[in-house]
């Protein structure tokens, strides 16, 4: 068989491939789909090519070199592919790797509700408004029902630490549970509403297949690790 050039040869190939594919799916009753070249058939039609050309009238070698970059871009591609899932797995077990030091810890993160253990306490935070005089914190049960209201003097700069001791309003001991927590700064005569920070122990850490994100297992609930603002 003589063959001229790539393209000459690519075509007898493909026809060939397309006749054998339409007998089978004949024979078959499916259909089949245009044949697929490999890259070890790319070399192979170029080997053809160098074999088959007339000595007299060599091919181009601008073709060959276009021919040449082609095959190295679909490689340089598929090796970029390789590398970027090698580079996905490895972040992900050094993010895995980094979540399990946390587990045991103590974490503060934004959060209106929090876990009571009998006998226990719940610690938080917020952020006071310059100029506040006073911050005012309400704790409600699964109810919704008023256990607790009690005041901390905010902090100059920073995060303004608190802790409910686990009592009501009575003294009694509140029992174990789920609570709500809101957060009021005074100024003045007027209240601002504030967003809680609560903390909560860290169980375990799971990472997402599917947005490869970290997720800590705690105390209180699911927490995002984006959430947390303090680490004790």
């Amino acid at each position: 068989m003589s063959v001229n050039s790539i393209g000459a040869y690519a075509a007898q190939t493909a026809a060939t491939a397309a006749a054998t594919a339409a007998a089978q799916a004949s024979s078959s009753g499916g259909s089949a789909g245009p044949p697929q070249i490999s890259q070890a058939d790319f070399l192979s039609l170029i080997i053809a090519q160098l074999k088959s050309q007339d000595p007299t009238r060599p091919a181009d070698p601008n073709q060959f070199v276009n021919e040449f970059a082609t095959l190295s871009e679909v490689s340089g591609i598929n090796g970029m592919n390789s590398s970027m899932a090698s580079l996905s797995s490895s972040m992900q077990a050094s993010q895995l790797l980094s979540g399990t030091s946390l587990i045991g810890r103590h974490v503060l993160a934004s959060a209106t509700t929090a876990s009571l253990a009998a006998g226990g306490t719940v610690s938080g935070a917020v952020q006071a408004p310059a100029g506040a005089t006073g911050v005012t914190i309400q704790v409600s049960d699964a109810s919704g029902h008023l256990v607790k209201t009690f005041q901390v003097s905010p902090q100059s700069s920073g995060l303004t630490d608190f802790t409910w001791d686990g009592t009501t309003s009575s003294g009694a001991a509140a029992p174990a549970g789920t609570y709500t927590f809101a957060a009021a700064a005074v100024t003045g005569s007027s209240q601002t509403s504030l967003a809680p920070y609560l903390q909560s122990t860290v169980d375990s850490v799971t990472i997402d297949p599917s947005t490869q994100t970290l997720s800590l297992n705690t105390s209180s609930g699911p927490l995002s690790l984006g959430n947390v603002v303090q680490v004790n």
